[in-house]
């Protein structure tokens, strides 16, 4: 999972309650009505008590928040609907000392800012505001009906994924219910690909991604732990060396059974979100997911932290590489007009990817056990990841042509 967790696309459910620690968004680069002075561009300052944009608002179109870390511990930023729980777009994974970029296509109206340092806690938000650029925002023409293509292809896709995700999790529960813990092993990988092909998607409604796939390394004090990886920990129970020194307890029949019923639960929430009618991806979003896939792999895959007990990371790994290659395809048409050379620097690095994780298996056969891969194969598969992460980079500017 994203250690945000965070969403990447609209119509969520992310709740980030006002923070004691907001400071004001005014800053030597914004002008006496609170606007930005370079209109489109703003830049934000994240510390562990502060969130600092140059602006209070800027004119609807293209905007880019550059996003710097300027405290000790990673972060994240997100813009938010008007209502404070919807996430339009997110920036996640950004080390101190780091800028990176984010970019949305955005209509008039209000907004939030929001910085979550730490990736933990309430988060730190103010308003921000959009006023009428009075120019059309989005694409237009052959890009528009391409780029409005692309977004019911996604749709589609993640609709398939989901069922086909509450079909093998019912499967999974059932057999850790059971005790057939060789089944709900050979049935745990396999099914978390579903999930992690549209973790942009899945984290972009709230509290459902930390309820669902929270590490144990993520939880927060008093915070219940829930999901897969509680489940993980059961199945691949770990010596005393492995869990902090002391003797691991497994869980009892009746944790098990609510512990399997909870994650049913949560994933058949997920399954009613987006199938709601008016659930929808936009083009930019499907782009900054695209990347955000990318560095999940990078933020937790390629290092073997996500999977710590079951060492089934490079499934993650491939299923995050499948998510970001099928949403980048469905803009390849829109990149190869504005910047052929990009869609193809994209295409055969998704390639070299593929080819590399290849050689270790695939999420139908099984992959080779993370921790038996050697150094030099876990540093080619990351040089690999930072090979894609370049020009990946470029997909959301290229697409919305900002």
């Amino acid at each position: 999972m994203s250690r945000t967790t965070v969403g990447v696309l609209a119509l969520a459910a992310l709740v980030l309650p006002l923070a004691a620690g907001c400071v004001s968004n005014e800053s030597p680069a914004t002008s006496s009505s609170g606007t930005a002075t370079a209109p489109g561009r703003l830049t934000v300052s994240s510390t562990a008590d502060a969130c600092k944009v140059s602006a209070t608002q800027a004119p609807s179109g293209n905007l880019t928040f550059s996003v710097k870390n300027d405290g000790s511990d990673v972060t994240e930023f997100y813009l938010l609907a008007d209502d404070g729980l919807r996430v339009i777009s997110e920036v996640e994974n950004v080390g101190p000392g780091i800028t990176r970029d984010l970019v949305v296509q955005v209509k008039p109206g209000s907004y939030f800012t929001a910085c979550k340092p730490g990736m933990v806690g309430d988060g730190i938000r103010a308003a921000f505001t959009v006023t009428d650029s009075g120019v059309e925002v989005g694409p237009t023409g052959d890009t528009a009906d391409q780029l409005k293509a692309a977004q019911t292809q996604y749709v589609a896709y993640v609709k398939d994924q989901v069922g086909a995700l509450i079909a093998g999790t019912k499967e999974f529960a059932e057999a850790y219910k059971a005790g057939d813990d060789d089944k709900a092993r050979a049935l745990y990988a396999t099914t978390r690909a579903h999930w992690e092909r549209i973790e942009p998607v899945a984290e972009s409604f709230g509290d459902l991604d930390p309820l669902t796939d929270a590490r144990e390394a993520d939880l927060e004090a008093g915070q219940k732990w829930s999901g897969w990886h509680y489940i993980e920990k059961d199945l691949w129970q770990p010596d005393a060396a492995a869990n902090g020194g002391k003797k691991y307890t497994p869980l009892t029949d009746a944790q098990r059974t609510a512990a399997a019923d909870q994650l049913v639960g949560y994933t058949q929430q997920l399954v009613d979100e987006v199938n709601k009618p008016d659930f929808t991806v936009e083009a930019f979003q499907i782009a900054n997911g695209a990347k955000g896939l990318l560095d999940e792999v990078a933020s937790s895959k390629v290092t073997g932290e996500e999977e710590i007990w079951s060492h089934t990371d490079l499934s993650d790994f491939q299923a995050n590489v499948d998510g970001a290659r099928v949403a980048y395809e469905g803009l390849q048409d829109v990149v190869q007009a504005k910047n052929p050379e990009l869609a193809t620097q994209l295409t055969d690095r998704f390639a070299a990817v593929d080819a590399l994780l290849a050689k270790q298996g695939s999420i139908a056969d099984g992959f080779t056990s993370y921790d038996k891969l050697s150094q030099e194969q876990v540093k080619a598969l990351a040089a690999a990841v930072d090979a894609l992460s370049e020009p990946l980079s470029q997909l959301t500017t290229t697409v919305t042509g900002s």
